[in-house]
């Protein structure tokens, strides 16, 4: 028996083959995987075209000739806003034309099994419960940290949606009156705490060193991201230290709002703070101190995720169990 997992971008889709069973050891779960360029231009019937012939592929290579009664399950990672209850798509930033997209009825048509759709923040948190730092706990909060700031719940051992989808959006939190922007609205936790946000804290706290006659060798960048202010901080630069500093601030104020409503045994986070623990945790640790209550403090980990690059295979297949 085998699983099938979608993991749907805006740059890229790949369809993975799995196990049909959970291993012990995760790194055995995956059997095989095909990915392609998602080329959003063209539509979402060909997209969604190319991923049955990609996974019509993948099934035929690995002897698998009847998905109904040989797949235990399908997952589908992708992007929100979408609907998990009706298996739609709705119009998604990076998916600009799949507007109330069918998908799994399209997909459970082709295959005889209806997906498990979800969007890919709740996605790579089932993934981090199932596979990663967060196994073996009840209640889990899976923050993104990338690209922007979402958050992926696991409450009482489930995945916690929400009334329609949109549970788990931190990002939107305001954490000052103003201050770099993300989801439209300055000050937000997604404005200090995601790369785009720390680029955007960057050219602000640039802009206020140069009219001060600071020095930096940031002004010597050509590009400001999240990578290369980090580098600059971890050499020793002043600024760019100031600005890292800055956003672990906010991440340990976003971190102690979550602690304190939801309890949770554990919060995993992703890709830049996996990435550069040590410009966070002496300074996150000391708000989340100061800020949270201490009996919910006491139980909770700070977790980098652990997953890596392969997370989107992982999350794409944990929904398919």
């Amino acid at each position: 028996m085998f699983t099938l997992g979608f993991d749907i971008g805006g740059t890229k889709c790949a369809v993975v083959l799995g196990k049909g069973e959970m291993p012990e050891n995760h790194e055995k779960l995956i059997i095989d995987k095909l990915s392609f360029p998602t080329d959003v231009k063209r539509g979402w019937k060909a997209v969604i075209g190319e991923m049955l012939d990609t996974a019509d592929e993948i099934l035929s290579r690995n002897g698998i000739s009847d998905p109904k009664n040989q797949l235990t399950g399908i997952g589908i990672s992708c992007g929100g806003p979408l609907d998990s209850k009706k298996g739609t798509i709705n119009c998604p930033p990076n998916l600009p034309d799949w507007d109330n997209v069918p998908i799994c009825e399209i997909f459970r048509e082709h295959f005889g099994i209806r997906p498990n759709l979800q969007n890919d923040a709740n996605a790579c948190a089932v993934a981090e419960w199932k596979f990663g730092s967060g196994k073996s706990t009840s209640n889990m909060i899976f923050l993104t940290f990338g690209t922007g700031m979402g958050a992926g719940l696991i409450l009482d051992g489930k995945l916690y949606s929400g009334t329609n989808d949109m549970a788990g959006e931190v990002g939107h939190i305001r954490l000052a009156e103003d201050g770099p922007e993300g989801y439209g609205k300055k000050g937000s936790f997604e404005g200090f705490c995601s790369g785009g946000g720390i680029a955007r804290l960057s050219e602000i706290m640039l802009s206020q060193a140069k009219e001060k006659g600071e020095d930096s060798v940031l002004f010597r960048e050509e590009e400001i991201s999240a990578k290369t202010v980090a580098l600059a901080a971890k050499s020793g630069d002043i600024l760019a230290k100031k600005i890292y500093e800055t956003c672990a601030k906010k991440l340990g104020m976003g971190l102690s709002i979550l602690i304190d409503i939801l309890n949770p045994e554990a919060i995993v986070i992703g890709s830049i703070y996996s990435r550069d623990r040590e410009l966070f945790d002496d300074i996150i640790n000391e708000v989340i101190k100061n800020e949270t209550l201490s009996y919910s403090s006491e139980v909770c980990r700070i977790l980098p995720a652990t997953l890596g690059n392969s997370i989107g295979d992982y999350a794409a297949l944990g929904l398919a169990f």
